[in-house]
């Protein structure tokens, strides 16, 4: 049984280190888009024109805490402060599902499918962890404790409806 069970964990941290790289290099990508203008994106005042015209007020610090937040999936994808960078990207994608949730759910209508499976994947890591294959593993990172997961998932869930609801206060008196 102890070779099944070792065999088990490190196909789980295999598979823990493929889910942070993908959705830590996507978010990553999408910050770069927004705070710098990498990839054909909108820079930091392109993103803040974007965020004025969906209700985000004030649209600049919107603009840099989404950007900040998604750029974060860099560290994701290393598997440095996972937990808490993933809480952040889930926060994120929460904001961004809710813009495309007029829309129905799936993407090429525009729908909320790609925030929304992006958001569950950052909150899955935020309560997981990296694995052992991380940045965190190897320094046995104390920010890498189940509750500092919870606690940063819940915190950064606050935080995103709070600002939801200031959006959607903002949009319903325009």
């Amino acid at each position: 049984m102890s070779g099944e069970n070792s065999t088990r964990t490190k196909a789980l941290d295999v598979g823990l280190l493929t889910l942070r790289t993908a959705v830590g290099a996507t978010l990553f990508a999408h910050g770069a888009q927004k705070l710098a203008g990498w990839f054909n994106g909108p820079g930091i005042d392109g993103t803040a024109a974007g965020m004025e015209k969906m209700g985000f007020r004030p649209a600049k610090l919107s603009a840099v805490a989404a950007g900040v937040s998604e750029a974060a999936g860099g560290l994701v994808a290393l598997g440095a402060g996972t937990r808490v960078a993933s809480a952040a990207g889930a926060a994120a994608m929460l904001a961004a599902a809710d813009v495309h949730r007029p829309n129905g759910f799936f993407s090429q209508n525009g729908g909320l499918e790609f925030p929304a499976v992006l958001g569950v994947a950052s909150a899955a890591l935020a309560l997981t962890g990296p694995g052992r294959y991380s940045v965190d593993g190897l320094i046995g990172h104390r920010l890498e404790q189940e509750r500092v997961g919870v606690l940063a998932l819940a915190t950064a869930t606050v935080g995103a409806a709070g600002v939801l609801y200031r959006r959607k206060n903002a949009t319903a008196g325009s």
